[in-house]
């Protein structure tokens, strides 16, 4: 088989690739190593800022998204028995994010390629990558109890953290980064009315809480525990019961409770890898960078590697300039790091690090005090929140 661009991974990055190459009018082949039906049961964030939305809709695949996507104009921060609202569209000329789940994203997109009869790949196993630093590489694989091979002009690695894509780029080319948090989430979907109208962002002594939603019937909720607990240290009355110990009371009394639909954990971290491309390689999404969960930018990242990766694939088939090939990882780098520095703010000033009347804990007090007062601290947080420009 041959194609001009492979396409390791069958995610919503890897999906949104293959579509905007498919309308620009580069072919291209998706491998994905679990099934589809897998693929569209992972639960996972769902806060889309607008240039993930406006990429969306240039894939043609927006229209679920524009229908049944619930704008958000802002959130609230929780701390101290009291709240504070970040007005994301007051303090950013109008920008706002959209709630709207990944897998409902993925699924989209998964009809999307299958209205122009994209090629997508499930269940492949030993994939290997080849002469990726010369002009002719390709990919073997297992699909269906045979090897198969497929030539192509560029790999783009969308196969998350655990891939093979990056992995394939030799140790004397890689520089990773990586800060370790001490804690983990644990989160609960269940079918409940939402907390609230909006996000809420809580800081207690007893630990962070997050209150999220899917729909106006369906909600996410985290919290902080030791990284240590597992799913069986945590029932549901023991989630809701500790969830409500960590809001102000006039939210708290208004929560509504029920069996979680799905139960995991999630240890937090940043992982960044450098460079993101190698030779004809390219890496995009989980498989060069993780961000932790408290800024809504793991999925929005993604995004924005597609962004510039695939423009600069198009540019170079019109063309036959490199020039955004070239410019790929640096560009891409810039925007990772800058999400990157956001997630951890928010991280380090809602998360129990040191324990209540540490240092660390006095220093939360004042940076969330001070952020309640000021609009300026307010108007950069929403700057970040509702995403910097691609």
């Amino acid at each position: 088989m041959r194609t001009q661009v492979v396409i390791i991974g069958g995610g919503p990055s890897g999906l949104l690739l293959s579509q905007l190459l498919h309308l620009a009018g580069v072919d291209s082949i998706v491998l994905e190593r679990k099934s589809r039906a897998y693929v569209l049961s992972r639960i996972r964030a769902g806060v889309l800022e607008q240039g993930t939305c406006d990429l969306m809709r240039a894939a043609d695949a927006g229209a679920q998204m524009d229908r049944l996507g619930k704008t958000h104009n802002g959130f609230l921060m929780a701390f101290g028995g009291r709240t504070a609202r970040i007005d994301l569209e007051g303090l950013t000329g109008g920008k706002t994010v959209l709630v709207y789940g990944q897998t409902d994203l993925t699924r989209d997109l998964h009809e999307a390629r299958d209205r122009l009869n994209g090629t997508i790949l499930h269940e492949v196993d030993d994939v290997e990558l080849n002469n990726l630093d010369g002009e002719a590489p390709f990919v073997t694989f297992l699909h269906n109890g045979e090897t198969q091979r497929i030539d192509c002009d560029f790999v783009a690695g969308c196969d998350g953290f655990h891939g093979v894509c990056r992995r394939s780029i030799p140790d004397t080319f890689r520089i990773e980064y990586e800060k370790v948090c001490p804690f983990a989430w644990i989160g609960v979907l269940s079918e409940t009315r939402p907390a609230g109208e909006e996000i809420i962002y809580s800081r207690s002594q007893a630990g962070f809480a997050l209150c999220s939603m899917r729909s106006d019937t369906l909600s996410r909720y985290y919290i902080q525990c030791p990284v240590t607990d597992t799913l069986e240290d945590w029932s549901d009355d023991r989630f809701w019961s500790e969830l409500s110990a960590r809001l102000p009371a006039s939210i708290a009394d208004q929560l509504d409770t029920g069996p979680s639909l799905q139960k995991n954990m999630a240890p937090l971290r940043a992982f960044i890898s450098e460079p993101m491309r190698h030779g004809r390689l390219f890496l995009a999404g989980d498989a060069a960078h993780i961000v932790p969960p408290t800024g809504a930018k793991g999925l929005n990242l993604a995004a924005s590697d597609i962004f510039y990766l695939s423009n600069a694939v198009i540019d170079f088939y019109k063309s036959g300039s490199e020039t955004g090939l070239d410019a790929y990882s640096q560009k891409a780098l810039a925007r990772v790091w800058k999400a990157t520095r956001f997630s951890w703010f928010m991280t380090r000033m809602l998360h129990n690090f040191e324990g209540p009347d540490s240092f660390d804990d006095r220093l939360q007090d004042a940076q969330l005090d001070y952020m309640s007062r000021s609009k300026a601290q307010q108007a950069a947080i929403a700057e970040n929140y509702v995403g910097l420009p691609f």
